[in-house]
């Protein structure tokens, strides 16, 4: 029986060899995979950018300087669907314009204050009032349904009380001076009777984040029809009160009857998402080396849904001196 085994060994090799050389002889006749095409996928996907929701050009445009030179509206008008992580509401201009990142920004910060319902905040505005800068500081109280809002003033009128509630009062301002102003009782004067805005560039009732984000929006909209424009992103920014910001910041090089401000800055606080500053520069006249400040409102020590109440906004309110 040995014998019969050493004999079948052969006839068993020689069948795997033969069936071996069949399956080379049908590989080589059907042809290869080449290995290069297996690694060139690989090589495209690892080419691929990194999806950031942005275009890689408008990320650059975000921390550089861009500034084009014609004066004639950007013709570039169509909406583009970069930018998936941000809020449906995207700028009617090219994203190669400049001021599109910044009106994104615009957008979120704007839809950050979609639910906030009232809030307290030491505002702080300085104007450029016939010839004059003229700074006031003021504890606000602010409600937005009803509209409605507080101030008494910490520096300039120290003391003075302001209410207002749409709807209330004729939609007049209730108003209440201190020291021997304060003789003349409780006052009553529209938003922009003439003696408030001997005080105020615009009417008193433009108070509030709302209301100073849509300006800025409204502005950067129009300007956003022409590309005479450079536009500056500038990351850790802080104001004196401590908030942590970035600032978004327009420069028009040369002055246009389009362009109503030569430098606008727009400071987003990093924590909240909010707007809580905008500065307005002129462009520089008679000799001046530095652009001068237009406007310049600031929502410092912010407190947002702080529970106000009708109290809040009552003259008759024992912890307010209209008595």
């Amino acid at each position: 029986m040995s014998s019969e085994v050493n004999k079948g060994k052969p006839r068993y090799w020689t069948t795997g060899v033969l069936l071996f050389a069949v399956a080379l002889w049908v590989t080589l006749s059907i042809g290869t995979i080449p290995i290069t095409s297996i690694f060139a996928d690989d090589n495209a996907a690892n080419l691929e950018t990194p999806s950031t929701g942005v275009p890689p050009q408008s990320v650059a445009k975000q921390t550089t300087v861009k500034e084009t030179v014609s004066t004639e509206p950007d013709s570039k008008g169509t909406k583009t669907d970069s930018n998936k992580d941000s809020p449906s509401e995207k700028p009617s201009i090219s994203e190669d314009h400049p001021l599109y990142l910044p009106l994104v920004e615009a957008y979120k910060a704007r839809l950050a204050l979609k639910d906030v319902k009232s809030y307290e905040a030491v505002f702080v505005k300085r104007e450029l009032i016939r010839s004059k800068l003229q700074k006031t500081s003021m504890n606000l109280k602010l409600r937005e349904d009803p509209f409605s809002f507080y101030l008494k003033f910490l520096d300039q009128n120290a003391g003075r009380e302001v209410i207002y509630v749409e709807g209330q009062n004729k939609n007049q301002l209730v108003i209440h001076e201190a020291g021997l102003k304060s003789l003349a009782g409780t006052v009553f004067r529209t938003p922009n009777a003439p003696d408030v805005m001997a005080e105020n560039r615009y009417p008193a009732d433009m108070v509030g984040l709302k209301k100073m984000i849509n300006k800025v929006i409204s502005q950067w909209e129009e300007e956003g029809k022409y590309a005479e424009v450079k536009t500056q992103k500038r990351p850790n920014s802080k104001l004196a009160t401590g908030e942590e910001c970035v600032v978004y910041e327009s420069i028009h090089l040369t002055p246009r009857k389009q362009f109503k401000f030569h430098i606008t800055r727009l400071w987003i606080e990093e924590k909240s998402g909010l707007a809580i500053r905008v500065d307005q520069l002129g462009f520089p006249q008679n000799g001046q080396k530095e652009p001068p400040i237009l406007e310049e409102y600031t929502y410092g020590k912010l407190k947002l849904d702080s529970n106000l109440t009708n109290r809040d906004f009552d003259p008759k309110n024992p912890s307010y001196q209209y008595q």
